[in-house]
């Protein structure tokens, strides 16, 4: 009998790439494998083209810091998604001297990142996030302005054609960055082979059975002759986007159980024109308009993919039953069980206003898809523009307190004995893939954490920690990280 690989990593995207390299650091001598049903690595959620590249770390992104009944500003979460994206900043520094992630301006770019409203309500709401924001370590540096001509100076396509009377504000942070998750991927992917780690692609993963020893074998079909194949793992990893929720439902595992996943499509216009790209360098983030989904939210994105700047500016939802972009149109109904159908009912009764968006969205004309770029941009042609297919979202729905909900974010899932877990959800996911990794570890290693502390802690020197709580030491780090990545600090 073969024995058993210690680690099967399930898709080939940033999760399963962060995971393989953290685990291949702590124990260089387990076996490990990925299985990817594709004919290369990140070409699904974790391809430039199918996300907006956003390093997500809360400096533009509204709604992440919501107002409260009494007016102020609720700045937890913000700082809780910034601590996360330091996490991932370290640990791409570590690869990068240690020499796995040998050129760091192949995935990411200094982008400055900026929040842009109009409207009186809206700029007095920017301005008090500033307030809340801006003496904060993780957001140093963060500047507003409500006067035109200093905005201009900072994204100039915001401006010409707009109204002189019209209130608008914007901050701005030169810290931010372009995330090409797609070559991040590929290159943590390539360095793990380099080092034996086995990468099978076409391998389509058809079921996953425990074993009476507490292994995992997982049925397969190689995609060239449909050859069916196995593998025997001790450890299981499900990173494969939108259809962790089914192949996790044919582990059998308890914990899944009542979790639904609601499909939703993006579209971008997207622009590479150079006289229209060289007038814009940064990523712009919107407010949502009232009633909308916080997944609404509208940003003029600069793109940097293979070194070629590009602009990006959406999201237009859309709706199909596909849990990936490759996946098949019975997705959404091959999760249907007898213990989530209610969920999937409860979830979209209750959730009509995003049941109503996504419809308008999907009938939405060109003319109206303009109109919303030119909200920001008034002055843009809709012939330097074309839409694009981005890739596909599946939120988490599952019951909380007895409430049915569609719960933004990711979440690990794993059995009660740590053999197998798996990833739900979408973002931020691919920004905080570090962390929510270093989570899954400590949830499925609970005996080793201990031994593996202090390599954890060289990796990731505030693993354990937080940033925020000392001013100097989050300062230090932001700029040691910046000198590694060769990103504006």
């Amino acid at each position: 009998m073969t024995e058993p690989i210690d680690v099967a990593l399930i898709g080939g995207g940033i999760m399963s790439a962060t995971l393989g390299a953290l685990l291949h650091q702590l124990e260089p001598g387990w076996k490990i494998a990925i299985f990817e049903k594709l004919g290369d690595v990140a070409l699904e959620s974790s391809s430039p083209w199918n996300n907006a590249g956003t390093g997500h770390s809360a400096l533009c992104e509204l709604n992440y810091t919501p107002e409260r009944p009494d007016g102020t500003i609720d700045i937890t979460s913000a700082v809780k998604i910034n601590e996360q994206f330091q996490v991932s900043r370290q640990f791409w520094s570590f690869l990068v001297g240690e020499g796995m992630l040998p050129d760091p301006r192949r995935f990411i770019t200094s982008v400055p990142h900026m929040s842009f409203v109009w409207g009186d309500e809206n700029v007095a709401y920017l301005k008090k996030r500033y307030e809340a924001l801006k003496d904060h370590p993780l957001f140093a540096g963060l500047e507003f302005s409500e006067d035109a001509e200093v905005i201009r100076g900072w994204a100039p396509l915001l401006i010409p054609g707009r109204r002189r009377d019209q209130p608008i504000a914007a901050t701005r942070i030169a810290s931010g960055t372009d995330v090409d998750f797609g070559a991040l991927t590929r290159m943590l992917i390539d360095g793990l082979v380099a080092d034996g780690v086995a990468l099978r692609l076409e391998h389509r993963v058809t079921g996953l059975k425990q074993t009476n020893d507490g292994a995992w074998k997982i049925s397969m079909r190689h995609d060239v002759g449909g050859t069916p194949t196995s593998a025997t793992a001790r450890f299981v990893f499900v990173g494969a986007g939108g259809a962790a929720l089914n192949l996790l439902q044919r582990s059998g595992i308890r914990e899944v159980r009542g979790y639904g996943g609601f499909p939703i499509s993006g579209k971008f216009l997207r622009t590479d024109d150079p006289k229209v790209v060289a007038r814009h360098t940064a990523k712009v983030y919107g407010k949502a308009a009232t009633g909308a989904p916080p997944m609404s939210v509208p940003h003029l994105d600069t793109r940097v993919v293979d070194g070629k700047p590009s602009l990006l500016f959406g999201p237009y939802a859309g709706f199909s039953t596909k849990y990936l972009k490759t996946g098949s149109y019975l997705d959404l109904f091959a999760a249907l069980r007898w213990h989530n159908i209610g969920t999937f009912i409860a979830a979209g009764l209750s959730n009509l206003s995003l049941v109503w968006y996504l419809v308008t969205e999907v009938l939405a004309t060109r003319a109206k898809r303009h109109r919303a770029l030119r909200e920001f941009a008034p002055r843009a042609r809709r012939k330097d523009w074309r839409l694009i297919t981005a890739g596909q979202r599946v939120q988490i729905m599952k019951r909380v307190d007895g409430k049915a909900v569609i719960q933004l974010g990711t979440e690990v899932v794993a059995s009660a004995d740590g053999s197998i877990a798996g990833l739900l959800g979408a973002s931020p996911g691919a920004s905080t893939a570090v962390p929510i990794m270093l989570d899954l570890i400590e949830r499925c290693f609970p005996s080793r954490i201990e031994a593996w502390r202090p390599e954890l802690e060289r990796m990731i020197p505030s693993y354990g920690g937080k940033l925020s709580g000392n001013k100097a030491t989050a300062t230090a780090t932001l700029k040691r990280t910046a000198k590694a990545l060769a990103i504006t600090a």
